[in-house]
């Protein structure tokens, strides 16, 4: 199974509703701070509006709930591997992406048998501190370099602009989140990126 090349990241499913007419592929669900019926509700939706328009969603850190609800990808950040049931995620046949930061981290992805390997942040980002600030394209040649044939992906402080240098150092995959949520128009916003990735 391929993944697309461009990885929108939403925090509500008001924004899946707007952007999946204008033909994304991939998408995750990161909704956080939201009592379990309404993250339920949400990823419940999300799955219906995913499946009527042909695009693969991965649900971030909720892996009991994406198992529930027999969806196919959940995310996971180096704290989720502290506590997840790995060997029932696996008996689930839910496809596992993970967040890396450093060597150790991605020693730890790999022991995982990740589906893909995500390495950020490749920019400073607005969304969230973190204590790694710019992991820089070196890295991402770096990654890519020890990581093989599983898909990697570039998230972190991307833009249309800078995902073309992303992808020659060697990302396969681009992921955004403020670059649409944040600008003057969204939807143009992710129209660019399609006409950037395909």
């Amino acid at each position: 199974m391929t993944l697309d090349r461009f990885y929108p990241i939403f925090d509500d499913i008001r924004w899946l509703e707007r952007m999946a007419p204008l033909g994304i592929k991939l998408v995750q669900m990161r909704i956080k701070d939201q009592p379990e019926p309404e993250l339920r509700d949400q990823i419940a939706k999300a799955k219906t509006i995913c499946q009527n328009s042909d695009i693969t969603l991965i649900v971030n850190d909720y892996w009991k709930l994406a198992m529930d609800l027999d969806c196919d990808w959940v995310h996971l950040g180096q704290e989720d591997l502290d506590v997840a049931d790995m060997a029932a995620i696996r008996r689930a046949g839910l496809r596992i992406g993970i967040s890396t930061h450093d060597r150790d981290e991605l020693d730890r992805a790999l022991g995982h048998d990740p589906d893909y390997v995500a390495l950020g942040p490749i920019y400073p980002t607005k969304l969230k501190k973190m204590k790694w600030h710019q992991q820089g394209l070196e890295k991402l040649s770096e990654w890519k370099g020890l990581i093989g044939d599983i898909p990697l992906v570039a998230i972190g402080g991307m833009s249309v602009e800078r995902a073309p240098g992303a992808f020659e150092a060697g990302a396969d995959i681009v992921s955004a989140v403020t670059d649409i949520t944040w600008h003057d128009s969204p939807e143009d916003r992710v129209r660019a990126w399609l006409d950037a990735t395909r």
